[in-house]
């Protein structure tokens, strides 16, 4: 699913990219590797024991200068940093939360698992056109964690 999911994000480098869900931090590793020096990865996480392990192990696999971790609400996005040229979201949101739309970049894309807090759940992929608009496509059906939150499901 990981590689699925950068795949679906068109990753280049140079690029700044929003994780929401940093979980153990291996996801945006991979995406760090993809984006390189040039570009860099904020990854946001709602809870705490989560941000301590993802902070562990992107630390001892050297990526903090490639990896800024946040602990927040990730269904609002991560606004002080924005706007990103991709958004990835790990967990399920019954809507695509309208924050993380605002803060992707012209040209940008965004991946996000959309539907119950169990099931049904479908991969949604929305590119930005330049003038706003947007283009969203579904690439399956899969199953992911409640994502926690304003725009996501209560904890």
């Amino acid at each position: 699913m990981v590689a699925m999911m950068d795949e679906a994000l068109e990753l280049r480098h140079g690029m700044r990219v929003l994780e929401v869900g940093a979980g153990s931090g291996y996801h945006a590793a991979t995406i760090a590797e993809i984006v390189r020096d040039e570009g860099h990865v904020f990854a946001i996480e709602y809870l705490d024991k989560l941000i301590a392990f993802a902070r562990s192990n992107l630390d001892r696999a050297g990526y903090t200068n490639r990896v800024t971790l946040v602990q927040g609400d990730g269904s609002l996005g991560y606004a002080e940093r924005a706007p990103y040229d991709r958004i990835l979201v790990t967990a399920a949101a019954p809507k695509i939360p309208p924050n993380l739309l605002e803060q992707l970049k012209p040209d940008g894309a965004l991946v996000v698992p959309v539907g119950g807090r169990m099931f049904p759940q479908e991969l949604i992929r929305v590119r930005k056109k330049p003038d706003g608009t947007l283009d969203r496509d579904s690439l399956g059906g899969v199953a992911f964690v409640p994502l926690i939150g304003k725009y996501g499901f209560s904890d």
